[in-house]
């Protein structure tokens, strides 16, 4: 299947003072490149989520790797896999490259919560289907796990 893709380009506001991305802003990225993939990609925008149908998305678990520094002014290629969809949750693995180079890895896992009821609720059947779209397969997810990783 194919991966939900985006071209971010790094900003001055990412980066600490030395001119590389300072790694907590990987997690402000990667929020921001989810919300495009909610809108763009499964056609669900996120506040739409929670104005109409009272669902929140927090992140309850994240696994990420910074294999090479990102500089200022570089544009990185993000792209987004499913690796699992649950009943209330789904699995993301994200990948942040420049020119091919890998620079980050994420696995992030995503709830689905009732706003009002403040627990987890089961993932809209639809948002289910078009999540299937982007599922990783499992020759690609098996060539993940066992690439070397550089230190």
């Amino acid at each position: 299947m194919s991966a939900f893709q985006r071209e971010i380009l790094v900003r001055f506001g990412h980066c600490d003072a030395a001119g590389w991305v300072f790694y907590p802003r990987y997690f402000e990225m990667i929020s921001d490149f989810v919300e495009d993939w909610f809108e763009d990609g499964l056609a669900a925008s996120a506040p739409g989520l929670f104005h109409h149908k009272r669902l929140l998305t927090p992140s309850v678990h994240f696994t990420v790797d910074f294999p090479k520094p990102t500089r200022y002014g570089d544009r990185l290629t993000f792209n987004l896999w499913t690796r699992r969809v649950g009943r209330t949750s789904c699995e993301l693995h994200i990948e942040a490259s420049h020119h091919g180079e890998l620079r980050m890895t994420a696995k992030q896992v995503l709830v689905f919560i009732s706003a009002e009821l403040g627990r987890a609720t089961e993932i809209p059947p639809e948002l289910v289907s078009r999540m299937a779209r982007f599922g990783m397969d499992a020759e690609t997810a098996a060539q993940k796990a066992s690439a070397p990783r550089k230190t």
